[in-house]
C-alpha cells in the first residue's frame, strides 16, 4: 500500500461513522498530513451540518502548517452551495497546496466542478487513489444520482427447507413467523438503521403487523412503506402507531395524517418504476424490501435490486409460501449463532 492508499483507506474508516445519519448526503472522510504527520481528521457527522474537510480543518492546532500540507477526501470536495458552502472554496482559502481524492462526486452540482476549481486556483489535485473502495463505501449515493432510484436491498428469513412462512389461518394473523434467532435479529435492525427506508406489502402488514422501526440496538428509524392499493389495512396496525415516518402507496388518495402520508399512484401501470420516482423526489437513497414472496418477486422479475440478504434459520415447514429464488447465489456467507447470513451482490446492477 502506497502513502497515498493508506491515507485514503483512513479516510474511508473514518467516513464509515456517518453511517446511517447523512443520508442523503454522502458518506465522506478527511484526513490532512504534514511533513508525514497526521494533523487533522474529520468525517460528515450529520446530514445539514459542516462536511468532513470542515472538520479536519478544524481539527489542525496550528493553521498555518495548512499552507504545506496534503489534504485526503474520500470523495471529490464540493463546489455549490447547498446546506454549508463549498468546500473547494475552503481549501483554496486555506490555501491546502496538495488535494488527493478517491471518488468523482456523480451528484449533478459537483461532477468534476470541486476538481476544476480547485486546478484552477493553483492546487496540486489527484484523483482516483482507491477509487474501487471509495466508490464502494458510497454505492447508495452514487446509485441514487446516476440511475436515479434508491438502492435496493431484498432481505427475506427462510427454513433450511426453503419456506418463508407456514400457510396461515386468518386467526394466525397478527404475529411473525419466525425463523431465525436473536443474532440474525440484530443483525436486521442494524441493518434497519442504516438504511433509509423499508417496504413491505399488504399481506405481510396484515399478517405479521411489523413494526419496521428499530429496537434492537442504537439508530434511527427508517421511513416505512407499505403497499395498500385499496387502502383495506387496519389503522390498529403497527405500521400506524405515528412511531415513524410511513409512506402508503395507494391508488386512492394524496393525504398527510400526522406521521403518515398518502401517495397515489397508477395501479393499472406497473408500479415499481412510480414507486422508485416517488422515493427519488423524496431522496430516499436506500430502501430494503422485506417482503412478502409477491413483492419480492416482483423485484427480481424487474432485475431491480442491488443486494439480497438472505437469512436461513434452522428450522423446517415441510411446506408453506416458498421463498423467492435468484440467479445470483454466489455471494458472502456468515453465521449468526444458529443461523446463517447470505449476502448477494448483484453484478448486473454493478455496472
Amino acid at each position: 500500500m502506497t502513502t497515498d492508499e493508506k491515507y485514503m483507506a483512513r479516510c474511508i474508516q473514518l467516513a464509515k461513522k456517518g453511517s446511517g445519519a447523512v443520508s442523503p448526503n454522502p458518506m465522506v472522510g478527511c484526513v490532512i498530513v504534514y511533513q508525514g504527520q497526521v494533523i487533522g481528521e474529520g468525517y460528515h457527522q450529520k446530514y445539514g451540518q459542516a462536511h468532513a474537510e470542515v472538520n479536519a480543518i478544524n481539527a489542525v492546532d496550528n493553521p498555518e502548517q495548512l499552507k504545506s500540507s496534503t489534504i485526503y477526501v474520500s470523495l471529490e470536495p464540493c463546489a455549490h452551495f447547498g446546506l454549508t458552502p463549498p468546500c473547494s472554496d475552503l481549501i483554496i482559502r486555506k490555501q491546502i497546496p496538495k488535494v488527493v481524492i478517491g471518488s468523482i462526486d456523480p451528484f449533478a452540482e459537483v461532477a468534476g466542478k470541486g476538481i476544476e476549481k480547485l486546478r484552477k486556483a493553483g492546487l496540486e489535485v489527484k484523483t482516483g487513489v482507491l477509487k474501487k473502495e471509495c466508490d464502494e463505501l458510497n454505492r447508495r449515493f452514487f446509485t441514487f444520482h446516476r440511475k436515479k432510484r434508491p438502492y435496493i436491498l431484498l432481505k427475506w428469513a427462510q427454513t433450511t427447507d426453503g419456506f418463508i412462512d407456514i400457510d396461515r389461518k386468518e386467526e394466525t394473523y397478527g404475529e411473525p413467523t419466525w425463523i431465525t434467532g436473536s443474532e440474525a435479529l440484530l443483525s436486521v435492525h442494524k441493518m434497519r438503521a442504516a438504511e433509509d427506508a423499508i417496504l413491505v406489502g399488504t399481506n405481510t402488514a396484515e399478517k405479521d403487523n411489523p413494526s419496521l422501526t428499530v429496537r434492537h440496538c442504537s439508530g434511527k428509524n427508517p421511513l416505512r412503506i407499505v403497499i395498500d392499493r385499496n387502502l383495506r389495512l387496519e389503522k390498529t396496525l403497527h405500521l400506524f402507531d405515528n412511531a415513524s415516518d410511513t409512506l402508503i402507496i395507494n391508488g386512492i388518495k394524496n393525504r398527510v395524517e400526522e406521521k403518515t402520508s398518502y401517495v397515489k399512484i397508477d395501479f393499472s401501470e406497473n408500479i415499481l418504476p412510480q414507486l422508485m420516482n416517488v422515493l427519488h423526489q423524496k431522496n430516499v437513497l436506500s430502501l430494503i424490501v422485506e417482503g412478502g414472496r409477491q413483492l419480492l418477486n416482483s423485484f427480481i422479475t424487474e432485475d431491480l435490486w442491488d443486494e439480497a440478504h438472505i437469512y436461513t434459520g434452522n428450522k423446517t415447514f415441510g411446506r408453506g409460501i416458498k421463498a423467492p429464488e435468484i440467479n445470483h447465489l454466489q455471494g458472502v456467507r456468515s453465521q449468526l449463532g444458529n443461523d446463517t447470513l447470505l449476502l448477494v451482490s448483484n453484478a448486473t446492477n454493478k455496472k
